[in-house]
């Protein structure tokens, strides 16, 4: 019995992507382990800087910082999303809703 595919593409786009040719791609056939592991370095990653910030005194700080912190963690998080989600498609063998 052949194996159904939940993805249409095998390269989904992410989200957080900003150009038209969309160079960041999820392989949505590489190993499912292989895809949760991408996804929890990326929010553990975006965990440990919020800690970090929440530890924090800005006394000395930039106010240009701040969206440099929160585009850092926007793309931390987005990314570790869309590859949750893939992952969970893959390991459920169903498509959750867009």
């Amino acid at each position: 019995m052949p194996t159904l595919n939940p993805f249409p593409d095998r390269y989904r786009s992410i989200k957080s992507s900003v150009t038209d040719s969309n160079p960041m791609v999820i392989d949505t056939e590489a190993d499912p382990q292989d895809i949760l592991e991408a996804a929890l370095q990326r929010i553990r990653a975006s965990s440990q800087l919020l800690e970090t910030l929440h530890c924090q005194c800005f006394r000395n700080g930039d106010v240009q910082d701040i969206p440099h912190i929160t585009h850092a963690l926007y793309l931390l998080t987005q990314d570790g999303c869309d590859l949750l989600k893939v992952a969970q498609q893959r390991m459920m063998g169903w498509k959750a809703p867009v």
